[in-house]
């Protein structure tokens, strides 16, 4: 996790998605990067909603003017009362298919996801799990062995040509 000490940004430590509501349906992503709507929804980068309830089950919304604070459980709370929760999903590995940059659906449109419990983080987000450098460093080293093992092909097909004028002399 990288801390941004930005309000809005919040990454779940452990296994676990953000619910999102899109209009394909829901859809599900760990990228928490989100700003707070004119009407007080807490929305992705592209516009989709993020997911949050109250203690009835039902939408929450975040008054804009004020500021919220966000417990590990996901707990939301504006000048101390509690305001809803984050809807956290888990799913078993290979549950869920990409759908675009950053959001995923379940592979079972009837699947029914576990409430997660992985804990939010206020101020932090997600780093990759791969590191860059590494990455440049084993792309140059796949693409010396494509450039070896095309030479060698190269020699080959050449060698092959060669024998072939060579028996067809005789």
């Amino acid at each position: 996790m990288r801390p941004t000490s930005n309000p809005l940004d919040f990454a779940l430590q452990g296994q676990g998605f953000f619910a999102v509501t899109t209009p394909a349906g829901k859809a599900y992503t760990r990228n928490g990067s989100f700003r707070i709507s004119t009407t007080g929804s807490l929305v992705t980068p592209e516009g989709y909603t993020v997911t949050i309830l109250d203690a009835k089950g039902q939408p929450a919304q975040i008054n804009p003017a004020v500021p919220f604070e966000v417990d590990t459980g996901g707990n939301i709370t504006q000048s101390g009362q509690a305001v809803g929760q984050f809807a956290t999903f888990n799913f078993a590995p290979g549950d869920l298919v990409k759908q675009g940059n950053t959001l995923f659906r379940p592979a079972d449109p009837n699947a029914t996801p576990q409430a997660s419990t992985a804990e939010v983080r206020q101020g932090a987000v997600e780093n990759s799990n791969v590191g860059s450098s590494e990455s440049a460093v084993r792309l140059v080293s796949v693409m010396r062995q494509f450039e070896m093992l095309q030479k060698a092909i190269n020699i080959g097909a050449e060698m092959n040509k060669k024998a072939l004028d060579e028996v067809a002399k005789i």
